[in-house]
């Protein structure tokens, strides 16, 4: 399994722990760019990653923790983080 610290839902690369670990639980860890919590927004309220990407960004892909906001945070940004997903083996059980 390949267990990289990036956001299956948005593709941020600097998350503090992998989503799901090595058996494929969920971390609880939160995203601090687009919010998802892995457990909680996929387990417990039922969103697959692209149901709640597309929701983040129709609400204008606000940052969720201000403090680790790029300084020039930006649809372009944007796109080429949502690159890295390709990275990432994780599925959704919602898919």
């Amino acid at each position: 399994m390949n267990l990289l610290k990036i956001c299956p839902v948005c593709g941020y690369s600097k998350l503090s722990d992998t989503p799901y670990d090595e058996c494929g639980f969920p971390t609880y860890i939160i995203c601090p760019c687009c919010g998802f919590e892995f457990g909680f927004d996929d387990e417990s309220n039922g969103f697959s990653f692209e149901e709640y990407r597309n929701k983040w960004i129709a609400n204008g892909f606000v940052f969720f923790n201000k403090k680790k906001k790029p300084h020039l945070w930006n649809i372009n940004m944007l796109k080429k983080q949502l690159e890295n997903i390709e990275k990432v083996k994780y599925k959704s059980r919602f898919t």
